[in-house]
């Protein structure tokens, strides 16, 4: 079964041709990381992938759009309290109030904010308005989370919280599509990884046969060090 799957997309932007003949199936319950160098198109692939770029070639998504979530690189937190950010976001998905609540504490307590509610949201640490992003998607109950390098501008241990919280998220059976330039975490959380590079994909790989087993030349290259990267 395909959950969502890309037929030749590419995508420009005035002259820059960011995504080119991309094609991409995902299936349930997969991490799938995307890599590659900046600029490559990995934020623009999940922006595509999550529908919200318009495209040449096809997309056929078999998750509604309402059982799908994206958290952003760096998340936008509304001037309200914690809380209610979060019951904001289930207004938004139309959620039944009266499960606002219920829902918003379990969502706290599953990424470790519970007893916050009540604090500013943007008073909030850099890794803890991680986890309240976190906590809004994974409220909406999505099948399908899309990640813009969710731990890129937090500190080890942040990112340790975070990877934790993704890798029980893929535990529980919620399938992942998620960018980083962090090769740790990729080998770590995947499943799958996909190289891309000037809006093309040159890998696409199960996590054991990308890191041990021959890729392209571009992409062992970029796994050598030989191209921009970072590693934790």
């Amino acid at each position: 079964m395909t959950l969502l799957a890309l037929e030749n997309v590419s995508v420009r932007f005035g002259s820059v041709q960011a995504l080119q003949q991309v094609s991409l199936e995902v299936a349930p319950r997969e991490v799938v990381v995307l890599v590659g160098p900046n600029g490559s198109g990995k934020t623009t692939l999940l922006r595509v992938l999550h529908g919200l770029l318009r495209h040449e070639g096809r997309r056929r998504v078999e998750v509604p759009e309402r059982a799908q979530a994206m958290v952003f690189q760096r998340p936008f937190v509304m001037r309200l309290s914690v809380a209610n950010n979060l019951k904001l976001a289930l207004w938004l998905r139309g959620v039944p109030r009266a499960e606002w609540a219920e829902r918003t504490q379990a969502a706290l307590a599953r990424v470790g904010l519970q007893g916050l509610g009540e604090r500013p949201a943007r008073a909030l640490s850099g890794g803890q308005q991680q986890r309240l992003a976190l906590a809004r998607a994974w409220a909406v109950q999505p099948r399908l989370l899309f990640l813009d390098e969710p731990t890129a501008s937090l500190d080890p241990s942040a990112k340790r919280e975070v990877e934790t919280l993704l890798a029980g998220f893929a535990a529980d059976g919620m399938t992942l599509v998620m960018s980083t330039h962090n090769l740790g975490q990729a080998k770590r959380l995947a499943t799958r990884v996909v190289y891309l590079e000037d809006g093309r994909i040159h890998a696409d790989l199960p996590t054991d046969r990308f890191f041990d087993g021959p890729l392209p030349e571009r992409a062992a290259q970029f796994l050598k060090g030989e191209l921009p990267w970072h590693i934790d």
